[in-house]
């Protein structure tokens, strides 16, 4: 496919976009619209930053169709626009071209990811009535997770519960394990159906994935981005008896308990802070609770990495990735402390090295490389809207 992707990731108050060239894999502009519907509204776009009230998503992304045209670059080279969706349930493992009809399966599946696709619904829409004549194709989250075997997503659970009401363990950050597990084996040399890789995508938001030949097979995140590691504002696993008990102590329902757990808990809920960089700070300048933080990060993920050895068998590859997981030197040594045993350790000097390239950070001839691989969601969107359209 040649020409422009416009890639849009639609929140429920913001819209990321890039346009990226498919001849040079490379992105030609970008930004973000922020605070949508809030009393003053930020679009930054290549660097240059305006203030103004946007009312909903619609004048949003008339407001970025007017920043590419004041500022460039024309979009007369865009020939499809792909979206970002959360959830795609079982029913979208694969990037499809969008109608009418897969609007509205998307929005049957809201109750399953209730804060993100109505919002990446809304981005469709929106952008289908600004772009008609192009074709638009969405890319799921889950997607990449729909190869993980049945004993790895079934709950033990009543059976109506799986089969009626779709209760199973889906996954997220499926976009990003995908262009980061093929980058770690193209840096291994390696064909990417070869190599086992653990991957942790470490941001406000954080998973663990086992990848075994280029395949999932299993993921912390559950049938919502709630479960598994610690993360910013999110507890990660709890016992799933939290909320009844909390119900009966505290008069909790099940409403404030879920709010809690997703923006009230994780590195915030146990000190306060949920930039790890503050987190951090809080623990060098002694502070008890952000140290007590740092170390439940710390054991969860390696909990999680021993737990993958044992799913894959063999590793080749601990591929850091994310916010957190591309930038913190200290979080990588904290993750890796111990598993020296399983063939995990950091070089010292080559993790502090700064770089914002794909990178090995563990020593020489090390079992199990350690690797350092910074995301490009947005590029693996294009290609994968790319690929829909040349199947199409």
């Amino acid at each position: 496919m040649s020409g422009q992707v416009l890639v849009l990731n639609t929140g429920s108050s913001s819209i990321k976009y890039r346009l990226i060239d498919m001849g040079s894999r490379r992105a030609v502009a970008g930004g973000v619209i922020e605070r949508i519907a809030e009393d003053e509204s930020v679009l930054t776009h290549d660097g240059v930053r305006t203030e103004r009230r946007v009312a909903d998503h619609e004048e949003g992304l008339k407001a970025v169709l007017a920043a590419f045209a004041e500022h460039g670059p024309p979009l007369d080279g865009v020939t499809a626009v792909g979206h970002r969706v959360v959830h795609g349930g079982s029913r979208f493992v694969t990037p499809v071209l969008i109608d009418d009809e897969v609007e509205r399966a998307i929005e049957e599946m809201a109750p399953l990811a209730p804060l993100h696709n109505p919002a990446n619904l809304e981005g469709i829409r929106v952008a289908r009535r600004a772009f008609p004549g192009l074709p638009h194709v969405a890319v799921f989250d889950t997607a990449f997770h729909s190869t993980i075997p049945p004993y790895a997503y079934t709950y033990a659970v009543p059976r109506e519960w799986t089969r009626k009401l779709g209760v199973r363990r889906y996954g997220f950050h499926g976009t990003s394990t995908a262009y980061v597990s093929r980058r770690a084996a193209a840096l291994l040399g390696r064909p990417y159906d070869e190599v086992n890789s653990i991957v942790l995508h470490l941001g406000n938001g954080a998973s663990a994935t086992a990848v075994c030949g280029g395949r999932s097979v299993d993921t912390s995140m559950g049938i919502t981005p709630l479960a598994g590691l610690v993360m910013g504002t999110r507890s990660g696993d709890v016992d799933p008896a939290l909320g009844a008990y909390l119900g009966r102590v505290a008069g909790m329902d099940l409403a404030s308990v879920d709010a809690a757990l997703n923006k009230e808990s994780g590195l915030l809920g146990m000190c306060g802070a949920n930039d790890m960089r503050e987190v951090w700070r809080l623990a060098d300048s002694g502070d008890a609770d952000a140290r007590l933080a740092l170390d439940v990060y710390g054991y969860r993920v390696r909990a999680y990495i021993g737990a993958y050895c044992a799913a894959l068998g063999h590793v080749d590859a601990l591929v850091f990735t994310g916010g957190v997981g591309e930038n913190s030197p200290r979080v990588r040594a904290l993750a890796t402390t111990g598993l020296t045993r399983l063939g995990i350790e950091v070089d010292p000097d080559r993790n502090t090295a700064e770089s914002a390239e794909a990178r090995v950070v563990s020593p020489e001839g090390a079992e199990v490389a350690v690797l350092v691989v910074p995301t490009n969601e947005e590029l693996e969107i294009a290609e994968q809207t790319a690929a829909c359209l040349g199947g199409a």
